[in-house]
Parts: C-alpha cells; sequence; structure tokens
C-alpha cells in the first residue's frame, strides 16, 4: 500500500496528477515531468535495480530516495483509534546512509541518463500494536509513514560527486579508517562507502596497510551508456 510519505514526494516532484502512475515499457511510472521519468523509492534502491536499468536505455530518469533525518514515532491504541504516546526517535539518518543500500545499486549508478536525489526528511511514523495472529519480536507494526519537511537534499549523477561525500581533509592515500574518522561513522558504514566508490570507479587501491586496503581518489568521468 502507498505510504502518504510516497505520495507527498511524488506530488513534490510531479505535480500534475495526469502524470502520475503511468504505464510505460510495461513499467508503473510515478511521474513524468518534460519527458523525465520520476520515480520515488521508499524501499530498497536493489528492489528497482532491474527496472531502472531498463528505462535509462531510452529514457532520463530520477531517482528520489528519502532518508529520515528526523523521525516523530506516534503510537495508536488501535486502527483510527486514539494516540497513546509520541517520542522522537533516537536513529537519525544521513547521507551517509545511503551506501547502505547504495551497494546493490553500483551496476547501475552511475549512467548517464541517471539523477540520483537523496533527501534528508522530517517525518512521521504512525505505529499500531502487532496483530495477535502473527508471530513477532516487534511490539507494533508501521500503518504510515508521512513527511514533515525536506531538511536538505544531496543530487549525484556521475561517480565524481560520490566523491564530495567523502570527508575535506582526507588524505591522498587513505584507508577506511580514515573515512569512519573523518566522516563521524563506523567503520563498517565506511567500508560499504569504500566499496561504491571502488565498484562506480570513484576511487581505486593502490595497496594494503596491514590488512586494510589503501585508496585514492580517481577523476573520471561518469560510465558511458
Amino acid at each position: 500500500m502507498e505510504t502518504s510519505l510516497h505520495r507527498q514526494l511524488k506530488s513534490l516532484y510531479c505535480a500534475d496528477e495526469s502524470q502520475q502512475e503511468v504505464t510505460l515499457a510495461g513499467y508503473r511510472i510515478d511521474g513524468i515531468v518534460d519527458d523525465m521519468l520520476i520515480e520515488i523509492q521508499c524501499a530498497s534502491l536493489g528492489a528497482i535495480r532491474d527496472k531502472i536499468r531498463t528505462l535509462t536505455k531510452k529514457h532520463d530518469v530520477i531517482v528520489v530516495k528519502p532518508l529520515a533525518a528526523r523521525k516523530q514515532l506516534v503510537k495508536y491504541n488501535r486502527k483510527r483509534g486514539k494516540i497513546i504516546s509520541r517520542r522522537a526517535s533516537p536513529k537519525r539518518e544521513t547521507f551517509h546512509d545511503l551506501f547502505l543500500e547504495l551497494v546493490h545499486f553500483v551496476n547501475v549508478f552511475p549512467h548517464p541518463r541517471l539523477t540520483l536525489e537523496v533527501l534528508l526528511t522530517e517525518q512521521q511514523e504512525h505505529r499500531l500494536p502487532p496483530l495477535k495472529s502473527r508471530r513477532t519480536r516487534k511490539k507494533y507494526r508501521v500503518q504510515d509513514r508521512s513527511l514533515e519537511r525536506v531538511v536538505s537534499k544531496l543530487v549525484l549523477r556521475t561517480n565524481n560527486d560520490l566523491l564530495t561525500m567523502l570527508p575535506p581533509d582526507l588524505p591522498a592515500e587513505f584507508t577506511t579508517a580514515d573515512i569512519a574518522l573523518g566522516s563521524e561513522i563506523p567503520r563498517w558504514l565506511a567500508q560499504k562507502m569504500a566499496y561504491c566508490l571502488r565498484k562506480t570507479g570513484a576511487v581505486s587501491t593502490i595497496g594494503k596497510q596491514g590488512n586494510a586496503m589503501v585508496y585514492q581518489r580517481q577523476q573520471t568521468k561518469r560510465k558511458a551508456a
């Protein structure tokens, strides 16, 4: 079922409702604006990998990926019931969290006909008690997510654009430990970041420092179609 978040972003990028949910090349397209295809992807980027690969053969595509910089958790006693609690989620996503999903999308991005727009957003997540008929460890189920506002936007078109996400004071030769320290992110996330940068040709490996790979930047153009 479509969430409010998806519907709100779809309207934000494509105000003309007649150009929303259009079928093209066997796929349902969220929106079309001046021949540009708009795909709002609140779920995993990997889930639309084949779709985007097919569409970019003949069309320009913008993939919009929202991340939750802040999230308000609103819990109801039942569907269409009363609010029983409201609190801020301790989890706050940053642009670096994109790499959790980009690892499954590097065989699609970069592409000359593809633009990836990453949005840091403030959201509300509406929760209900779990269904008694289902066995789950979670004490809730998500009924809906809605957009409060867009805080910031990052536009990515080339592998060089990915390089802007590296720490500004990173040395010419660096490891994932350097990325983690300079970006203030966990080492495991820095490793995913380095993997994406290497697979897209933004960096290359030049050796090892102990057990750690050593990388350097590559000033390369976007991949050809």
